[in-house]
């Protein structure tokens, strides 16, 4: 037989194209439009549905950048059509190639009913099914003309990104306000034919099956009168029947298709827009689990639950009752879909705690699943904290965007830098907006890494980001592939349904140990250096502020903050949302983003003042108290506790000959040189230098920076191919004050200029570095270097409630990719018994290299810190201003004194005059075990909550004390619940002794007598 597939396909893309699909809709009738501009931002529905209007018809433009324009649309159904199905066809002038990155709208009943979303993939109302004729027809459309910012040419600089620097000019043009007649018949048959189109291109050719699809296709087309489409659909239908009944092989994959709209809470749209977003998706996915039986929606991020709650009742009554009937599933357990390389170990924490305790209080519903589809790669500490959480399953898709490296598993055990291992699923389908074509179906099947032991995947299903989430279609394409020959087979099911049929079927899942890293969108470690800080910030002035207000609350009857942290904690970890703390977001998030942690830190700050006053007794008269809110001893004043101190004797400065300095304190010796660079830092007591021979520390660098794409995401590796050093100085200045020795440094290049303080304090065994950045640079990469004389295959950088280790060397092609790391507090490298700690106290991107000297044939391993980039999308204005940044090097540090320096620069003393010193409210006796959170239980019961962890990766036994009455003990998960199974604490006097393994994180609750 002649080979005509390509006849055959032509004909049915054509025909589909051009006499199909438009049947789908054969008569229709023009619709009365009117409109009203509201001025400013959204109003309410109410004040929307009441404002007066203007006639606008179709072909008009309309909608200034990030305005809210009300459509009335009214018009009256021809008595002709009476028994038809009729529908409104509403294109706001969408692009079906732009779902959830254009115009979108919300439709309104006139009482204020919210209908449905209108979207570019989803433009129809349902009137009638069928009507009577004749009936007024008067629907209200909230339509925000949200301006596209990743457009066909992508990553193009715009101002759009900000309603300051937007304009006026009106974004859309008005496409279609029709009533139509909707022939369900033709509809199917669209369905029909894409559904087996789509899988005939996947199949082999020299397979039966694809000649069997072909030839019913071709018959099917024959029976289709081009001149009387919906006269003959049926026919074409009934050629299709014997094909789509044919069921699926027993071996075929098998997918768990989980309705999805993965909407970002911030990105290309300010937050506001999210909140409709959220509300005409779940409008929409509401009213399509009433038409369709089968279907499961799921939803994830508390936050945006919580949104609707606050802004959208009307819409949050049909949620809650769609999820009391188990068809719409809160998913995932944490406040939002956060980034997780960046979040410090308590904020980690709470985006569970937040998200499982509104889940539970609202639905009464206990997610076992994380759920992260979208999150930059994933930070090793992780998996504990899932399970400290009461949830076991994990789900991402980022992983597959990768450039370098295939991750080898779909299903797996993934185990943290504790032990615990979370049993993880990447959809191979490599997408999180599944629209059930059958290229998407054939390529999970096909791409599925573990056949032969394990049969099941994921599918997210549905448009995104305000696309619109799962359409009809997607159901109906989805029906037909329920069992299908050449197909896997695809059923709507819930995660917890998918998750408990893919861990039963694999139980000897293989196991992945250490970071999921992102080969891809390193840069967002260092993108909008203010967002980052005001996040970290923010993290240690809640720490401050629980760890004081709770010692107020039981020493002196302080009334403890309950409500004023829980909002706080709230807006914090909204802002650790992955477009929003990664730095990716337009310029209107991360300029509200600056203001949000200014009000944050004023709030916080007013709550530890007036616990540290509370507790000090303040009066006038009394002696200023140094309040120590890190979790070791310093200074002589304990942790978590307030006493008066004296200041040791001073350090020395001296000039070098070549016109810089030499800093001395007799624990490190500092040779600053005449260009202002670190030429020596030595260790007395150890008698042992940490910079390289012939290296400079200290060293800014800056590079070209214009990624290949996704310019705030990425940094390329060929950026390193060109490197200026900052070396031309313009001051270099001696200082000395309070026993603390040091110069300042002023250096100029491009149009920017940076001002450091380099000093050395009385006792401490550090070099303190204060850097102050005038930016204005365009597409460069700052960065600091400290090559330093160690000899080292590893090194630390500390994570969620530990640290993790990554190789110096790029021995393979996995090693090579981590160019630009994550780290929080600090980076360790070591030799056996004598290592150096780089600690900071706002930025997290670094890079690690290693090289072999000519001059003695020893190693030098460079740490340079990522300072700051200038990409110009989506913000052109990105991290143009003033920058503070603070660094120390710890020369002669271990681990424990790496993480004692991480604490201490993070969380500077307090002073406060008062009568009393203060008394720590708990104390541990193994400077290896840290405390990372001391609060009031949030039940309000009065219970102590006290979180801590083994920090250095080794075991240890603690004896937690108390500085209080204590009468019960309980280890809880971290929503503060008994934990019926974990670590037993034994009951000694006035305490608790543990006993730890590596990395493992404990949370106990204190009862007072």
């Amino acid at each position: 037989m002649h080979d005509d597939r390509n006849l055959v396909e032509a004909r049915l893309k054509r025909v589909l194209d051009e006499r199909i699909r438009p049947a789908v809709h054969p008569e229709s009738i023009p619709l009365d439009v009117a409109v009203w501009n509201a001025p400013g931002e959204p109003v309410p529905v109410t004040e929307g549905l009441a404002a007066p209007t203007e006639p606008i018809a179709v072909g008009d433009r309309w909608g200034a950048p990030w305005g809210t324009c009300w459509f009335r649309i009214s018009g009256t159904v021809p008595e002709a059509w009476a028994g038809r199905t009729v529908e409104a066809i509403l294109d706001l002038g969408f692009d079906e190639n732009m779902p959830g990155f254009q115009c979108e709208g919300l439709v309104y009943r006139p009482d204020g009913t919210p209908v449905k979303g209108l979207n570019p993939r989803n433009q129809w109302v349902r009137i009638g099914a069928p009507v009577a004729g004749g009936e007024d027809v008067l629907l209200h459309i909230e339509a925000a003309s949200n301006p596209v910012i990743l457009d066909y040419h992508p990553f193009l600089p715009t101002q759009l990104g900000d309603k300051e620097t937007a304009g006026s000019e009106p974004q859309y043009t008005l496409a279609r306000m029709d009533l139509a007649v909707f022939d369900e018949n033709v509809w199917n048959l669209v369905q029909d034919l894409e559904v087996l189109g789509e899988l005939m291109q996947e199949l082999p050719v020299e397979g039966a099956r694809r000649w069997d699809v072909l030839r019913a296709i071709g018959r099917a087309l024959d029976a289709v009168d081009l001149q009387d489409v919906n006269g003959t659909a049926a026919a074409a239908r009934a050629e299709l029947a014997a094909v789509l009944a044919t069921p699926a092989e027993p071996t075929a994959h098998r997918i768990s298709a989980v309705g999805h709209a993965h909407i970002d809470s911030a990105w290309l749209w300010p937050l506001r827009e999210t909140v409709r977003k959220v509300a005409r998706t779940t409008s929409n996915m509401t009213a399509l689990l009433e038409d369709e039986p089968d279907f499961v929606f799921a939803m994830s991020q508390a936050q945006q639950f919580a949104w609707i709650k606050e802004h959208r009742p009307e819409v949050y009554a049909k949620v809650k009752k769609a999820v009391a009937d188990g068809r719409f599933v809160p998913s995932g357990g944490m406040w939002v879909e956060s980034d997780t390389n960046m979040p410090g170990s308590e904020a980690m924490a709470r985006q569970f705690v937040h998200g499982k305790r509104f889940f539970l209080d609202e639905f009464g519903i206990e997610n076992d699943e994380a759920w992260l589809p979208d999150t930059f790669g994933f930070a090793a500490g992780l998996p504990q904290i899932i399970k400290a959480a009461g949830s076991k399953w994990l789900l991402t898709q980022k992983i597959s965007w990768s450039q370098t490296n295939k991750f080898p598993h779909h299903t797996f055990q993934w185990e943290g830098i504790d032990g615990t291992r979370i049993f993880t699923h990447f959809p191979p389908v490599d997408t999180y907006n599944c629209s059930m074509k059958g290229s998407e179906i054939a390529h999970a099947a096909k791409n599925f890494k573990d056949k032969g032991v394990a049969r099941h995947s994921l599918a997210p299903t549905g448009w995104g980001d305000g696309g619109g989430g799962t359409t009809r279609e997607m159901i109906a394409k989805a029906a037909r592939m329920r069992s299908l020959e050449g197909s896997a087979t695809v059923t709507w099911e819930t995660p917890t349904d998918f998750f408990t049929k893919a861990e039963a079927e694999y139980p000897n899942a293989p196991v992945w140990v250490g970071e999921l890293y992102l080969e891809l969108h390193r840069a967002t470690l260092t993108s909008q250096a203010k967002t980052k800080q005001g996040n970290r910030r923010s993290e240690h002035l809640l720490r401050e502020a629980e760890l004081w207000a709770a010692t107020a609350a039981v020493r002196t009857g302080f009334p403890y903050p309950y409500e004023q942290l829980d909002r706080i904690w709230k807006t914090v970890l909204l802002h650790q949302f992955h477009d929003i703390l990664p730095g990716s977001s337009i310029a209107w998030v991360h300029r509200e983003a600056e203001k949000t942690y200014a009000a944050v830190a004023e709030e916080l700050n007013g709550i530890v003042d007036a616990a540290m006053r509370a507790l000090a007794k303040d009066t006038p008269s009394g002696e200023t108290l140094v309040f120590n809110s890190a979790p070791h001893t310093r200074g002589g004043v304990p942790a978590g506790g307030a006493a008066a101190v004296t200041v040791g004797s001073g350090g020395r400065l001296a000039p070098r000959e070549d016109g810089g300095y030499v800093l001395d304190n007799d624990l490190l010796q500092v040779e600053i040189d005449s260009r202002g660079l670190v030429v020596s830092a030595y260790d007395i007591g150890a008698e042992r230098e940490a910079v390289a021979p012939g290296q400079a520390a200290n060293l800014l660098q800056i590079h070209p920076d214009f990624p290949n794409m996704w310019d705030a995401w990425d940094v390329d590796a060929f950026y390193r191919n060109t490197v200026t050093d900052l070396t031309d100085l313009d001051e270099l200045t001696p200082v000395e004050e309070g026993g603390v020795v040091g110069v300042r440094i002023v250096r100029s290049f491009g149009d920017s200029k940076v001002t450091q303080q380099l000093t050395l304090s009385p006792g401490a065994k550090r070099l303190d570095i204060d850097t102050e950045v005038e930016w204005h640079e365009t597409e460069k990469f700052l960065k600091a270097a400290f090559p330093l004389d160690i000899h080292a295959e590893r090194y630390a950088s500390e994570t969620q409630f530990g640290h993790f280790y990554r190789a110096t060397h790029t021995n393979t092609s996995w090693e090579t990719a981590k160019f630009e790391a994550c780290n929080h507090r600090f980076v360790h490298l070591e030799e056996p018994g004598w290592g150096v700690a780089l600690v900071n106290d706002s930025t997290y991107g670094h890079d690690v290299t290693r090289s072999v000297r000519d001059c003695d044939a020893g190693t030098t391993t460079t740490v340079r810190v990522s300072l700051l980039r200038a990409p110009r999308f989506p913000d052109p204005e990105t991290d143009q201003g003033v920058h503070r940044f603070r660094h120390a090097l710890a020369p002669g540090a271990a681990i424990g004194d790496a993480v004692r320096e991480g604490f201490r620069i993070n969380l500077p003393e307090r002073r406060v005059v008062g009568e009393r010193a203060v008394a720590p409210l708990v104390t541990v006796d193994n400077d290896a075990v840290v405390v990372s959170a001391v609060k009031l239980a949030d039940d309000a019961s009065g219970d102590v909550v006290v979180r801590l962890y083994e920090s250095t990766g080794g075991r240890a036994r603690v004896r937690l004390g108390t500085g209080f009455e204590l009468v019960g003990m309980t280890v809880t998960d971290l929503l503060e619940r008994p934990l019926a199974v974990g670590n037993v604490p034994v009951r000694v006097d006035g305490g608790v002794q543990l006993s730890l393994r590596p990395f493992e994180l404990v949370t106990v609750r204190l009862t007072r007598g």
